[in-house]
């Protein structure tokens, strides 16, 4: 009996020493076979980690190899918030060596460690001493990770082409570019992250490395900017923002055959290795060349008599009646800036008179002149390879009122960009081409050749005969016109157009009494080898912040450099004078709402123009201008001058048009007769020249 009790312990042992070993083989089964890579993954998460190893970023260079952004090791701090016990404490640490605000890094790691996030970034990219200071507190849960720093050697230099490095919304942990060629050529520039495996110890402390896949580094590349000419633009822009009171400005420098941007400068302007900081203007950032359209003015007479020569039987010496600086257009009486009687087409141009900007608009036609408008690009961008480009604004002819043709004539109801401006000119300049702008030369990818892009062929949008005939014009605006003094280059010559619109104000729902002020233009004349565009918004009131002062001198200074560095040879003797003005010369005001004519009164023009002699207003002094005399020389040689004294408008009209002399006028010529008139009769009168007639009763 004792040996069966014995005997039945000993099977109820031996089962319970089975069912143990069951579960000990089943348990070794879910692990090993069933959950084991489940497991691994587990283990293997504990004891290893992937880190990124971050590609070096591209470099950018300019056209002469010089280096404007490039790519520096650095570290940056993160931590695992579930291991810190203390956050305010930790706070406190961090920031004294990090230079951070205490507060809000406490509540950013009391955040993360509500969210039960084992990550949080405390500061990317710090310096060295900052990295000596926290590494000498020797903290177990702070972490040091490699990455790369962007660099911009030249600090303030092309930033608006370059662009920034950023996070570009709040999931990101890697930077990438957030502007300029920085944002349009990320992906190149970034190249392809590696990839390492870290092994760590129960402490999660790192103790060894193993490299699983190597970076890739970007793509290095060459952009068309000359940096010498594009400091000497944001210099020389600088200096006239300063000098005229406007808030904004840009520049558009270009090769007139290629699109190739050789400069392009803004104001305000920033420092790239900078984030943004409290009270930088708030366009500070903005590429206002490319992305900010503004009313352009009288520098779009330039599409207007574009179109005409194309399309009318206008030429530069048909004569144009001013009106008197009155016309009435579809029911509105419109007055000019200056009360003009009958000028040519050429004058028209060079004195940029706003009534003969709308009898050739009108000449035109509706659709027409909104044909060349498209031709020349404006309504649509231009495909510069920099982000945020504004196509401006061009209405639809169908939505053009009856008047509409008046202000579009003279760069009213178009919004244009600073680079659309400067392809028109371009244009006029080339022959006759409309060219893509052009601001990325060369990609290199390493171990690769270099990779050239070629400029994309241009279309042709005018006859060669009507570019040289406009080209011509805008030689006679430097010359004669509302841009001589401040256009004048020395050594070379140039041509090109003034602008100044007003502004309008969004709040008050009208049109104020600052100006766009903007010069387009090329040098030399002959073969153009640089286009300029200039604009300066919000200039101040008055003579100072129109197109010519204000604006022209940039483009001289910006065309002097360039065509230094160009090494183009001089067509002008150093020596020559430019010719004397005086304020009312240069006022090339388009009349926004075609009524009254504004108000242009106030500041002077800037002490550098040289006054004429003085005369009363629409008046010819007795004597010839001796600014004028060397040319009245009996050397020069050329058909002598009539005398028109006494006779009607259309009497000198008549008897001028057979001789094939122009003639310009100022008085009353409609109720008048000839009592004046420079150069007197008998004299030669050179080529180029016109005969001023003063009418009276």
């Amino acid at each position: 009996m004792a040996e069966d009790q014995a005997t039945f312990r000993l099977h109820r042992l031996l089962w319970l020493l089975l069912g143990w070993a069951g579960l000990i083989f089943v348990r070794l089964v879910w692990l090993q076979v069933i959950h084991h890579d489940d497991l691994l993954r587990l283990a293997q998460q504990q004891q290893q980690k992937m880190q990124w190893i971050p590609a070096l970023r591209g470099t950018i260079f300019d056209r002469n190899g010089q280096a404007l952004a490039k790519s520096l090791p650095a570290e940056s701090v993160c931590v695992n918030p579930q291991k810190i016990s203390d956050p305010a404490m930790a706070a406190d640490l961090l920031s004294q060596a990090l230079n951070l605000d205490r507060a809000k890094l406490q509540e950013k790691i009391e955040d993360a460690k509500l969210r039960g996030s084992g990550f949080l970034w405390v500061k990317r990219k710090i310096m060295e001493d900052e990295a000596g200071a926290l590494r000498s507190l020797n903290l177990p849960w702070v972490e040091f990770r490699p990455e790369i720093r962007r660099f911009y050697p030249h600090h303030m230099l092309a930033a608006h082409v370059l662009g920034s490095m950023g996070m570009t919304d709040s999931g990101d942990t890697e930077e990438h570019g957030t502007a300029g060629i920085e944002e349009s050529f990320d992906e190149d520039l970034a190249g392809r992250p590696g990839l390492a495996r870290v092994y760590t110890d129960v402490k999660q402390n790192p103790y060894d490395s193993v490299v699983a896949r190597q970076p890739e580094p970007g793509a290095d590349l060459t952009l068309t900017i000359d940096s010498n000419l594009q400091y000497d633009a944001e210099k020389a822009l600088q200096a006239a923002v300063a000098r005229t009171g406007a808030k904004t400005g840009s520049v558009v420098a270009m090769n007139p055959y290629t699109g190739e941007i050789l400069a392009l400068a803004n104001y305000p302007a920033y420092d790239p290795n900078l984030p943004p900081a409290p009270g930088e203007p708030e366009n500070a950032r903005s590429d206002l060349a490319v992305t900010t359209p503004f009313e352009p003015g009288s520098v779009f007479k330039t599409v207007t008599l574009a179109a005409a020569l194309e399309t009318t039987n206008l030429r530069p010496d048909t004569i144009i009646d001013c009106g008197n600086g009155v016309i009435t257009l579809f029911g509105r009486v419109i007055h000019d800036t200056h009360r003009y009687g009958a000028l040519t087409m050429e004058q028209v141009y060079e004195k940029s008179s706003n009534i003969g900007a709308i009898h050739i608009g009108l000449r035109v036609g509706n659709r027409t002149m909104y044909q060349y408008i498209k031709k020349f690009g404006f309504g649509a961008r231009t495909g510069i390879e920099l982000p945020g480009e504004s196509a401006g604004e061009v209405r639809r002819v169908e939505n053009w009122t009856p008047s509409s043709i008046g202000s579009v004539a003279m760069g009213h109801e178009v919004s244009t960009t600073s680079v659309q401006l400067a392809v028109m000119a371009a244009a006029i300049a080339n022959g006759g081409l409309k060219v893509k702008p052009q601001i990325v030369m060369a990609r290199h990818q390493p171990g690769e050749s270099e990779e050239k892009f070629a400029p994309e062929k241009p279309k042709r949008i005018l006859q060669p005969e009507t570019a040289i005939t406009m080209r011509q014009l805008m030689e006679g605006v430097v010359l004669r016109g509302t841009g001589r003094v401040f256009a004048t280059l020395k050594g070379y010559t140039s041509g090109g157009k003034t602008g100044s619109a007003q502004v309008y104000d969004l709040k008050a729902h009208a049109y104020t009494h600052k100006y766009n002020a903007s010069f387009i233009g090329f040098a030399p004349v002959v073969n153009p080898q640089i286009v300029i565009a200039v604009t300066l918004n919000d200039t101040a009131i008055g003579s100072a912040g129109f197109g010519g002062p204000a604006a022209a001198p940039v483009f001289r200074e910006v065309a002097m450099t360039g065509l230094r560095i160009l090494d183009v040879p001089k067509d002008l003797p150093d020596n020559l004078k430019p010719a004397s003005a005086k304020p009312s010369d240069y006022n090339d005001l388009a009349i926004a709402g075609l009524g009254d004519a504004p108000d242009a009164r106030s500041s002077e023009v800037v002490s550098s123009v040289t006054q004429s002699p003085p005369a009363s207003e629409g008046a010819l002094s007795k004597a010839p201008d001796e600014s004028r005399r060397q040319f009245f020389s009996a050397a020069v040689v050329g058909p002598k001058v009539p005398d028109f004294h006494g006779m009607t408008l259309r009497a000198v009209l008549e008897e001028s048009s057979a001789r094939g002399m122009p003639v310009e006028t100022v008085g009353t010529p409609d109720a008048g007769l000839v009592r004046n008139q420079d150069p007197p009769a008998g004299t030669i009168l050179p080529a180029g020249e016109r005969i001023r007639l003063e009418f009276a009763k």
